[in-house]
């Protein structure tokens, strides 16, 4: 089986979900019984597809070889508690459950080892010595902003950058501070809401950082309509301090997970797309939206995939044709580029560098009392800035493999939802869970603490 969201799902997804609480859809097949078998998934055929080379994919089971220790902040030598021992990463890593934050949305590694995390509330909460060899220190609140969700949080230029329901602030950052003061620095959602909006009105706004400039992501207030604000449904971009702001990427219904690829310096923008459509359309995606003129057109709500019109009439002949895609319903909801040159204490075998983590929400909706999609983790190869497999339009599958799953049993019952990822200064992967409030962290095995756990591969 390749992934826990391989062929199977494709069959299974309805259409592609941006976690909104809408009516009942068209039916839909549960999951096949056993698709969340405790196995070990193959890597990804290495045949090469049509007018590319073929570019070797990792295995699942890669030898750890962690680079020489580096400095890392002293914390207690304790060892955090193991993850509950249903969820699975490849064998040789190791999963700790190192904080419990409530409400745990994006992640953000801080250059001393401390762990920002940003929440469905008004605060940011802080985790010390979260790439300690033992156990964290206790979250703390780092900020609270005037209003909620704080649920995007960046840094770059020297300062954090939090973005809220209507706002983006800033906070200059020194090494070690627990602590940050926030300055508002741009403002989006200004207009209304959508006239005859379904009700599907997402309040979250991502942040990513790529040298001078920011860039935030502004969901749609509806599933399909054409947005009376023009900030609403795109990605913005500014200066750091705010200034300057200008559309980048236009017509992405929601562009939750934003990540900046630090070998390129694009930043790449991960969305999820509209629901009720034709079974298994349109696919979630991923695209590097820095690399296009502005404003990039995604073409929602008339357009999405390899040009593809949902609507009649539309023209969809000149809207962007993503580089990276999964299958419908999977909520892409945060993601985080792996440096190749990785080299701190717990860095992950060459074979998981220089690609990108990508966290999973899952479906909100269920088809015989099963998820459509279950929340997970998910690798994708990079070669040369661009995933080393080209998009299959018929197949969603083919550019990733699964890293950490478990979440779902084949009944429907889940034990979290992924949300945040990053990778920590020394190496490790931390993913949150807004479910359950825990923030894991995942090493190669032998180099994760005195006491050493191989958690079941897959």
């Amino acid at each position: 089986m390749r992934s826990l969201a391989g062929a199977a799902l494709l069959a299974v997804a309805g259409a592609a979900c941006g976690g909104s609480n809408m009516g009942a859809q068209p039916p839909v097949q549960a999951l096949p019984p056993g698709s969340l078998a405790n196995t070990t998934p193959a890597p990804l055929a290495s045949t090469p597809l049509s007018g590319e080379t073929a570019t070797p994919l990792p295995s699942a089971s890669p030898n750890a070889s962690p680079s020489a220790a580096a400095s890392v902040t002293p914390a207690p030598a304790a060892t955090p508690p193991l993850a509950d021992a249903r969820l699975h990463v490849p064998q040789g890593f190791v999963v700790n459950v190192v904080a419990n934050v409530g409400g745990a949305r994006e992640l953000v590694a801080l250059p001393n080892g401390d762990l920002l995390v940003g929440t469905s509330t008004a605060q940011v909460k802080l985790v010390p010595n979260a790439e300690s060899a033992g156990a964290a220190g206790a979250p703390v609140t780092f900020a609270s902003l005037p209003e909620g969700t704080a649920h995007g949080v960046a840094f770059g230029g020297g300062f954090v950058f939090v973005a809220t329901q209507h706002h983006v602030y800033r906070m200059p950052y020194a090494n070690g501070a627990q602590s940050g003061s926030a300055t508002q620095i741009a403002s989006v959602r200004t207009g209304p809401v959508a006239p005859n909006s379904d009700g599907d009105v997402h309040t979250t706004s991502s942040v990513a950082v790529s040298g001078t400039n920011l860039y935030v992501s502004v969901a749609s207030s509806c599933n399909a309509c054409v947005e009376a604000d023009p900030t609403r449904a795109t990605v913005q971009r500014m200066a750091l301090d705010g200034s300057g702001i200008t559309t980048q990427a236009t017509r992405m219904r929601n562009a939750i997970a934003l990540a900046t690829d630090p070998a390129s310096g694009s930043v790449w923008a991960g969305n999820a797309g509209q629901d009720a459509l034709p079974a298994g359309h349109p696919y979630e995606f991923f695209d590097p939206v820095s690399a296009h003129a502005k404003p990039a057109d995604y073409g929602w709500p008339d357009c999405e995939e390899n040009h593809v019109a949902y609507r009649s009439g539309a023209n969809c002949a000149k809207t962007v044709a993503p580089a990276l895609v999964f299958p419908a319903y999977s909520t892409p909801i945060a993601a985080a580029f792996s440096p190749a040159s990785q080299s701190g204490a717990y860095a992950f075998p060459a074979a998981w560098r220089g690609g990108m983590f990508v966290s999973m929400h899952g479906s909100w909706h269920q088809a015989s009392g099963v998820s459509v999609v279950p929340p997970h983790v998910a690798f994708v190869p990079f070669t040369s800035a661009v995933p080393a497999r080209a998009v299959s339009w018929a197949d969603p599958t083919t550019q990733w493999i699964d890293f950490f799953t478990g979440f779902q049993d084949p009944s429907g019952k889940r034990i979290g939802r992924t949300t945040g990822v990053a990778v920590g200064s020394q190496g490790s992967l931390f993913v949150a869970d807004d479910d359950t409030g825990n923030i894991y962290r995942i090493r190669p095995a032998g180099q994760s603490g005195s006491a050493v756990h191989r958690a079941k591969s897959r």
